[in-house]
C-alpha cells in the first residue's frame, strides 16, 4: 500500500521490521493487550502519530520552526468537544465541530503564514510561541464557554459509549463495545493521515519543500514563490493537528488546557520528532510509539527493577521509580548521541550501506 501511494519504502529490513511490528500491534492492541493502560497507550500513540508526523512536515520538510502546533491541537479538541457538550452527543455534533475547528484552524495557519513566514526563522517561531499563549490564556479565560482551567466533560454518540455492543457475541474472546469502535476509528485516521502525508512528501511538491529547506534563496531564484509553499504546508499540518486533536477529545470524551493546549505537549512532539528523526515520516511513527511507551511503562520497569535489586547498595535508589523522568532523559540523550539523524536515518544509511 504504502508502495503504491508513494513509492516510499523503509530502506532497510529493521526498519521495515519494526514499522510492520508497529503495525500489526495497533491494529491488534484490543485483542492481544487487555487492560485500560495498555488501549490508552495504544490510540495516544495513534493520536501523536498524527501530531509528529504533522509538525515532521513543517520542521523536517520544510525547515520551519513553529510552536503553535498545541494551539491547532486544541482547536481540534475544543472544537469537536465543545460541540458535543453544547449541541449533544451525536454525529452532526462530531462533524459539525470538526469542520468548523479546521476552517478556524486553516484561516489562522494561513494568517500566520502570509504574514510570518516572510521573517526569520527565530522570528517566526517567537511569533508563533506568542499566538500559541495567547490562545491558550483565552481558553483558560473564557470559563462560560470553555470550561477554564477545568475543562469539558462530554457525551459522545450512543456507538462509541463503552455500554454498547456491536455484536452480541464475542469477537475472538474480545466484546466489540463502543470504547473499541472508537479506538478502531482513532486508528484508521491515523494510518490514512499518514499514508496521506507521505504521498505529499514524495510529491513535486515535498520535492519543492526539501529545496527549501536546503536552500530557500537558490529555489525562489528558480522561480518558486517560498512563502506560498510554506504557507500551503503550514495550512496541512494545522489541518493534521486539529483532527489529532479531535479525535483525542473523541477518545477522552474530556477537552481542557492541560490535555491539548499544554506547553509540555510541544515539548514532548519535539522529542518524538528528534528520536525519530527529522525530515522521515516514518521517524514519526517510531518515534511517537518509543516515548510513549517509555512515558507510561517505564516507570513500571524501574518499580521492579528496584524491588529485584533491593540488597544491592545504592541501586535501588538510582532507579526509584520516582526518577523515571531522569532515565527517560539519559535515554534521549543518549538517542540523539548514538543517532544523531534521529532511529530512522541511522537504520536507513545501515540499509544504504
Amino acid at each position: 500500500m504504502i508502495s503504491l501511494l508513494s513509492g516510499d519504502r523503509p530502506r532497510s529490513a529493521v526498519l521495515s521490521a519494526l514499522i510492520l511490528a508497529i503495525l500489526v500491534g495497533l491494529a491488534a492492541a484490543p485483542f492481544v493487550f487487555p487492560g485500560a493502560q495498555a488501549l490508552n497507550t495504544a490510540a495516544k500513540i495513534c493520536v501523536f502519530v498524527i501530531l509528529v508526523a504533522s509538525y515532521d512536515l513543517l520542521i523536517g520538510y520544510a525547515g520551519i520552526v513553529s510552536f503553535a502546533h498545541t494551539m491547532f491541537y486544541g482547536i481540534g479538541g475544543y472544537g469537536v468537544g465543545l460541540a458535543l457538550y453544547s449541541w449533544g452527543a451525536t454525529w452532526a455534533s462530531v462533524f459539525g465541530g470538526l469542520a468548523l475547528a479546521l476552517g478556524l484552524g486553516i484561516v489562522l495557519a494561513l494568517a500566520i503564514g502570509l504574514f510570518s513566514l516572510r521573517v526569520r526563522a527565530i522570528f517566526f517561531a517567537m511569533i508563533t510561541l506568542a499566538v500559541a499563549s495567547a490562545f491558550a490564556i483565552l481558553a483558560s479565560q473564557l470559563s462560560g464557554f470553555t470550561g477554564g482551567e477545568d475543562g469539558r466533560s462530554f457525551r459522545v454518540p450512543p456507538e462509541l459509549r463503552p455500554a454498547f455492543k456491536l455484536f452480541e457475541e464475542p469477537v475472538l474472546g474480545l466484546d466489540i463495545t463502543g470504547k473499541v469502535l472508537t479506538y478502531y476509528i482513532l486508528f484508521g485516521s491515523a494510518l490514512v493521515l499518514f499514508l496521506l502525508a507521505l504521498r505529499v512528501v514524495n510529491s513535486p511538491f515535498g520535492s519543492v519543500l526539501k529545496a527549501i529547506r536546503e536552500n530557500d534563496f537558490r529555489t525562489e531564484a528558480l522561480g518558486y514563490r517560498t512563502v506560498v509553499f510554506r504557507t500551503k504546508v503550514n495550512c496541512l499540518a494545522a489541518a493534521m493537528a486539529v483532527t489529532a486533536g479531535g479525535l483525542n477529545a473523541l477518545w477522552l470524551r474530556y477537552t481542557g488546557p492541560d490535555t491539548t493546549l499544554s506547553f509540555a505537549i510541544m515539548l514532548d512532539i519535539l522529542l518524538m520528532v528528534v528520536i525519530g528523526g527529522m525530515g522521515t515520516l516514518y521517524g514519526a511513527v517510531i518515534g511517537a510509539t518509543l516515548f510513549i511507551v517509555a512515558q507510561n511503562y517505564l516507570q513500571k520497569l524501574m518499580a521492579v527493577g528496584a524491588a529485584a535489586t533491593e540488597g544491592i547498595p545504592l541501586l535501588p535508589h538510582l532507579i526509584h521509580p520516582d526518577r523515571w523522568l531522569l532515565w527517560l532523559g539519559i535515554l534521549f540523550v543518549a538517542s540523539v548521541y548514538f543517532f544523531p539523524t534521529g532511529i530512522v536515518g541511522r537504520f536507513r544509511k545501515a540499509g544504504q550501506g
